[in-house]
């Protein structure tokens, strides 16, 4: 059997502080992240090639980039083997990456992708203004349904999902997401047994794997901010405190306690003021402010303190 390495980048930009994701449209009508082939001969590394067929596809000069996870599952990316120009019946294994951007700006007219509001694809995962009804209308008790009589289950879904008592853990993006596929609450599960649609729509579907790779670079990016610097290579050279607080909510879905988040980040000294103000806002001039970089490589675990204020 042919073997096919692929390489998946789930390609996250801010637009106003909502968090957007490049998507591609597959023939089948379903919305795939961004692959392409691994490039034994022109690529020393999966890096260099990862940034090479972004930059040719996309016209994008992807900045931070870490590897992900390697998703090889028997028949998981079946169309994907002719896109990488392979035979039908190729085993394909790709290696997922996090590729962070600053601007959300459109991709090459060659490339036909667009960037996305990831919470379409994860919209329980937003707390943001309250805890998203479906939760408890919809999930919880089919999750509660599937768990009858096992313990074990049941407190696996009430750790993800954050029910009777249990508190939520915005961190554990992927486990929700494999709970809700193993529970055959998502319509990618059903697609790839063979079995009617769910009941509920929970989210928009993706091809193959790819909302799993998806919720695998959300875990990764939300746990991230909070030991390393990484929202900055989100953000602007210069930004609003405000701008700042409000990328990272959308980032981790969650309101933050606006005194208490810039206490702890004039603490860390990760950002300094430049003394000039944002103008034509219409509101109240704001200063501007830019990441210190060099301060941020000298200190240990420079990340972000997220102290929640809580809506639900």
């Amino acid at each position: 059997m042919t073997v096919i390495i692929g390489l998946s980048a789930v390609m996250v930009a801010l637009e106003d502080g909502e968090p957007r994701v490049l998507v591609t449209r597959r023939a089948s009508g379903e919305d795939a992240l961004p692959f392409g082939p691994f490039d034994p001969v022109n690529h020393r590394t999966f890096d260099l090639s990862l940034r090479g067929w972004v930059r040719e596809q996309t016209g994008f000069e992807i900045g931070y980039v870490e590897q992900l996870y390697t998703f090889g599952d028997k028949d998981r990316e079946t169309p994907g083997a002719t896109l990488a120009g392979g035979p039908e019946d190729a085993r394909v294994i790709s290696v997922g990456y996090l590729a962070l951007t600053p601007e959300a700006r459109p991709a090459e007219a060659s490339f036909e992708a667009t960037w996305q509001d990831w919470y379409q694809y994860f919209p329980w995962e937003d707390h943001r203004l309250r805890r998203p009804a479906m939760i408890d209308g919809q999930i919880v008790p089919r999750l509660k349904t599937w768990a009858a009589g096992n313990e074990k289950r049941l407190e696996r879904a009430r750790i993800a999902f954050g029910f009777d008592g249990a508190r939520w853990i915005e961190e554990r993006v992927l486990e929700r997401y494999e709970l809700l596929y193993e529970t055959g609450l998502v319509a990618e599960c059903a697609r790839d047994a063979g079995l009617p649609e769910p009941g509920v729509r929970l989210g928009a579907a993706m091809a193959s794997d790819h909302r799993r790779i998806l919720a695998t670079g959300l875990n990764r990016l939300r746990g991230k901010i909070k030991y390393r610097p990484v929202v900055f290579e989100l953000m602007p050279e210069r930004f609003t405190l405000t701008a700042l607080q409000r990328s990272v909510e959308g980032i981790l879905g969650l309101q933050l306690h606006t005194q208490n988040f810039r206490r702890a980040l004039d603490k860390a000294g990760l950002v300094a003021g430049t003394g000039q103000m944002e103008t034509g806002t219409g509101g109240r001039p704001a200063e501007l402010f830019t990441f210190r970089r060099d301060h941020a490589g000298s200190i240990s675990a420079p990340g972000l303190s997220t102290p929640r204020k809580s809506v639900d």
